[in-house]
């Protein structure tokens, strides 16, 4: 049951701007809609309807603290056709109006203007698309087992039937880079060729990912213990330095030979200030 609760959630994340109801998720899992609110709240502990709210307010308070977008084109971009009910929303989930969440939580907001940036070696680059072969996992990124055992987790139960080769490059997908999920998420796995990709046969656990062709912010870390303090100080003060703001999407770690390296994905640089 529990696979089939975690694509229906996977499903809710990736749905969180169309008008797909819970009726289509039943549809596409071969449960009826009564089934599928009682198993998701075994497993998570709310109705799917309250669960894709919580991940939409998320979203959006990643948007209002990282990027310059409007409130309106926040909400919008959260699946909110209704600006009032929004910022209602919002309100009752962090205490806060969005605009007064924006102020509390902007980063940099203290840093002066004169102040030099920190001393990491972040570079700016224009990635190309990729695919990831991962597994889900509920937990938060400061609890994630060491990244030479990320492609060993995805073997699972079932099996993979397509061995993934040694010189694979681990990544994990860190959703929740303000800790604010109500349950914490991240995707463990590798990069994988498209080729190869497309001849996998996979058991329910697992999933590919596309990571599109995107600018990101990248910057080595020195271990997952330092992620956290890494994080912060290019949210709160490289990216404000160099005029980059984070787009909120997941956090790519991956794991490469010679270290971790943190990719995180940047909003368009044509975008407007709010």
């Amino acid at each position: 049951m529990f696979n089939e609760m975690m694509r229906a959630e996977i499903w809710l994340q990736e749905s969180l701007e169309s008008d797909r109801t819970i009726e289509d998720l039943a549809d596409r899992l071969g449960y009826s809609s009564s089934q599928i609110r009682r198993r998701f709240r075994q497993c998570f502990g709310m109705s799917p309807s309250a669960y894709r709210e919580s991940l939409r307010l998320e979203k959006a308070a990643r948007l209002l603290a990282y990027t310059p977008l409007g409130i309106r084109e926040v909400a919008e971009q959260c699946g909110y056709r209704n600006h009032s009910a929004f910022s209602r929303a919002f309100q009752r989930r962090f205490r806060q109006t969005p605009r007064d969440y924006r102020q509390a939580h902007r980063p940099g907001r203290r840093r002066r203007r004169d102040a030099s940036p920190p001393d990491l070696a972040v570079r700016v680059e224009r990635l190309p698309r990729r695919t990831a072969l991962v597994t889900r996992r509920y937990e938060p990124h400061e609890a994630m087992a060491a990244p030479e055992t990320w492609p060993a987790q995805l073997d699972g139960d079932e099996g993979l039937p397509n061995p993934i080769g040694d010189d694979a490059t681990a990544i994990a997908l860190l959703h929740d880079a303000s800790r604010v999920s109500q349950v914490p998420r991240l995707d463990i796995g590798v990069l994988v060729e498209p080729r190869q990709a497309d001849t996998m046969a996979m058991p329910p656990s697992l999933r590919l990912v596309t990571l599109p062709m995107e600018r990101c912010a990248c910057v080595g870390v020195e271990g997952v213990d330092a992620l956290a303090t890494t994080l912060e100080t290019v949210l709160g003060e490289v990216l404000p330095s160099l005029g980059e703001h984070y787009s909120g999407e997941a956090l790519r770690l991956l794991h490469r030979p010679d270290g971790l390296e943190l990719q995180l994905p940047l909003l368009s640089p044509d975008t407007s200030d709010a």
